[in-house]
């Protein structure tokens, strides 16, 4: 059975009672897609993705919105949730498993949760997590343009991001600016899952980046980087692809996208 539909399966009933309570302030955004230049050189594209329109969430999920969620599906409830999908960190820093506490504020965004409990929280809003491509085609952007990644000051924003210690108290969502596409929080807050992570077999070593990777993922192709000075991606796609489905980290959340009826490369 796929990740996908094991999350699905746990689950349980009443997906779409969840969907009012669970990310209702929380805007879509809709992304125009198009032909779009990866950094990671795809074995039968070159790194050219051609991605249809999609919506994506304004800003990342936060504690109030999975509070509602696990309020909804018990089942995903700290100490409910079976191990093998959220491994025993799962929320350790909520003060309990429907309460947020000190030290999780309902508008801060939602942190120790797996890859499943993400994945299950999409698929209750009728959504589902983004793919690399589509996240990597959004946090191109900036307040003015769909593809900022050519300006240095982008790189050096981010990269300062990067060098912020990971014990502060993180922000709440919503703080910076929207980029051209009306979307928050892609950098300067927490990293964020994507659907395709573990396809993703990428080293942290820059050292390793000419070399393509010998290993497949079901026909994935993300195999090496193409700009080796793009250190800001290279950290986040290879700290995502060391990842397990189960793991659960205090700097890593996430937020959903829908695909966008009819819509095409």
């Amino acid at each position: 059975m796929r990740p996908g539909l094991l999350a699905a399966a746990l689950l349980g009933i009443g997906a779409c009672a969840g969907a009012v309570a669970a990310g209702a302030d929380n805007p879509w955004r809709t992304l125009p897609g198009g032909e779009f230049a990866s950094v990671l050189r795809y074995e039968d594209t070159g790194g050219k993705v051609v991605l249809p329109g999609f919506a994506l969430q304004q800003r990342p999920v936060t504690n109030a919105d999975y509070l509602a969620f696990v309020k909804q599906h018990p089942r995903w409830q700290r100490g409910q949730a079976p191990v093998v999908f959220a491994e025993s960190r799962y929320l350790e820093h909520w003060a309990g498993p429907t309460t947020l506490g000190p030290d999780a504020k309902p508008d801060q965004p939602v942190v120790m949760v797996s890859w499943f409990a993400a994945q299950a929280y999409c698929e209750s809003i009728d959504a589902r997590l983004p793919t690399w491509s589509e996240w990597e085609y959004a946090a191109a952007a900036d307040e003015t343009r769909a593809d900022a990644r050519s300006d240095p000051a982008w790189r050096e924003r981010i990269l300062a991001w990067y060098s912020v210690p990971s014990g502060r108290p993180l922000p709440a969502v919503g703080q910076s600016a929207p980029d051209v596409h009306g979307v928050q929080d892609l950098h300067g807050l927490v990293w964020e899952w994507v659907e395709d992570h573990s396809a993703m077999l990428v080293s942290a070593d820059n050292r390793e980046q000419g070399d393509p990777d010998e290993m497949r993922f079901c026909g994935a192709g993300a195999l090496s980087m193409d700009d080796r000075e793009n250190y800001a991606v290279l950290m986040r796609v290879a700290m995502l692809s060391a990842l397990e489905g189960d793991d659960t980290t205090k700097n890593l959340g996430f937020r959903c996208a829908r695909d966008l009826p009819g819509a095409k490369p």
